[in-house]
């Protein structure tokens, strides 16, 4: 019982965690809109950065960069309660295994937008690694690792 309780906890802790990334990214909106307009304008790359063509400075494409981010990190978030809850409902049941789906689908989701869109996208294309004060690449890798080892743990069966 204390394994089940303990990927619970887990998932609903993550679930609190990405509620309060969405608040904050809905109710402080200028603040983190303004990190993802440097990071897709490249203004803190290296000047002779030849990937420079790949800067986006509409924006209205960097406010629709950030409304996806957010959009994503609220779906994330709705699956993640949902399949805690779910697990929270089957802790002394049968179908146990069976209720961490929407959980692992709401792990997997965070943990494919801050590979997928972070890491890959924000700092290989956009080349956020070269901005300073604008690089994420750190809190995405913690993030993605956070996440993936809830991911594991979720997925292990319990003794007995």
């Amino acid at each position: 019982m204390s394994w089940r309780l303990s990927k619970t906890l887990l998932v609903l802790a993550a679930a609190l965690h990405w509620s309060l990334v969405v608040f904050n990214n809905l109710f402080d909106h200028p603040t983190n809109l303004h990190y993802v307009q440097h990071v897709l304008s490249m203004d803190s790359v290296e000047v002779a950065n030849r990937g420079s063509w790949r800067a986006i400075h509409s924006p209205a494409v960097q406010h629709a960069f950030y409304w996806l981010i957010i959009v994503t990190e609220a779906a994330a978030t709705s699956l993640l309660w949902w399949g805690g809850f779910n697990m929270l409902r089957a802790l002394k049941s049968e179908s146990f295994g069976r209720s961490r789906e929407r959980a692992v689908q709401g792990l997997t989701l965070v943990m494919l937008l801050f590979f997928s869109g972070f890491t890959s996208v924000g700092g290989e294309w956009f080349m956020m690694w070269q901005s300073g004060p604008w690089d994420g690449l750190d809190s995405a890798a913690h993030l993605f690792a956070i996440h993936g080892i809830i991911l594991l743990w979720l997925g292990q069966s319990e003794p007995g």
